[in-house]
Parts: structure tokens; C-alpha cells; sequence
């Protein structure tokens, strides 16, 4: 039987604004796991995702805040997608 995961998102997801730029930092864990996944998302739709996993939703906005702050939040936006050239 092939079931879908439910996702649930923290309610500690929220939008993170540097001068006039902003990023919304996702936080969610699906319904079989107890840690927490962290996604930064621009406003193109772009996103980092991190490879490890976070014991508290608390611990995964930490991350995402210490980051913006250390790397500043141009870091995390990219480019819209109408200026990304296609790879041949």
C-alpha cells in the first residue's frame, strides 16, 4: 500500500526581512518523523533545503536566523526563474 506523508508545518515558519528583502523560513516534519526539516525560500521560488534535521522546531529557526545573519540574506535568493539560462 502506498500512503502519502502528511506534512506539518511549525507554527514557527515565518518571514525573515533584511532592509527590503525578505525570505520565508519553512519549517516542517512529516507525520512519521519526530525531527524538524528547514527550507529558506526566496521570493522566486528558489530554496535551500538543509541536509541535516533539527530535534526542535526552536533549534531549525535558530539555524535559519544564525545563517541569514552570518551570510546575509542576499545569500539566499537567487535569481528569477525568466533569468536562469536553460543548461544544454
Amino acid at each position: 500500500m502506498n500512503t502519502k506523508k502528511k506534512l506539518e508545518n511549525s507554527d514557527l515558519s515565518q518571514a525573515i526581512v533584511q532592509g527590503a528583502k525578505s525570505v520565508k523560513v519553512t519549517i516542517y516534519r512529516s507525520d512519521e518523523d519526530s525531527e524538524w526539516s528547514l527550507e529558506i525560500v526566496d521570493e522566486y521560488g528558489n530554496s535551500e533545503a538543509w541536509d541535516n534535521t533539527f530535534t526542535t522546531d526552536r533549534a531549525a529557526l535558530e539555524e535559519a536566523r544564525t545563517a541569514i545573519h552570518e551570510e546575509g540574506i542576499e545569500a539566499f535568493i537567487g535569481e528569477p526563474s525568466s533569468l536562469k539560462k536553460d543548461p544544454q
